[in-house]
């Protein structure tokens, strides 16, 4: 090949790589996130979900959902029993300090184990603290009144 083909051949490979180029159309990348809290498609909440648990070979020890799975039914009415006595107690020791337009009362009274001082903030504002007088342990709490 002599200098003319040569320099005819480049010129050519250089004028299809121009045209290569220029015919090429690029567009931007956009990232489109998959879960639905990073800003994602809704409907992919459940697949992710079901995708994470049907891959989780792990199981907690500790788990027994809340213990309701070893509970009878005998238990189970025995607690509600349980929670409906102490109801009406707590609304029976109540009655001793709310007065007849429904309005707390600041004072000290005391129940079988507990002990409920209700004293006045000032403004509405009440504090109520509950101890136990068997353990010493106690709750205390704000309440605004009307």
């Amino acid at each position: 090949m002599n200098t003319t083909t040569t320099r005819r051949v480049a010129a050519a490979f250089t004028v299809a790589l121009a045209f290569a180029a220029g015919s090429s159309v690029a567009s931007p990348l956009v990232y489109t996130p998959v879960n639905p809290s990073f800003g994602g498609d809704p409907l992919n909440g459940n697949w992710l979900l079901n995708s994470a648990q049907i891959t989780n070979k792990h199981k907690d020890p500790d788990d027994d959902r809340f213990g309701f799975e070893d509970r009878s039914p005998f238990e189970d009415f025995n607690d509600q029993l349980e929670r409906a006595v102490l109801s009406r107690l707590a609304s029976a020791a109540s009655s001793q300090f709310i007065d007849a337009n429904g309005r707390f009362v600041p004072g000290s009274f005391e129940t079988g184990n507990f002990v409920v001082d209700i004293m006045d903030l000032g403004g509405g504002a009440l504090s109520i603290t509950t101890r136990d007088k068997l353990t010493g342990a106690s709750t205390t709490f704000r309440v605004n009144q009307p």
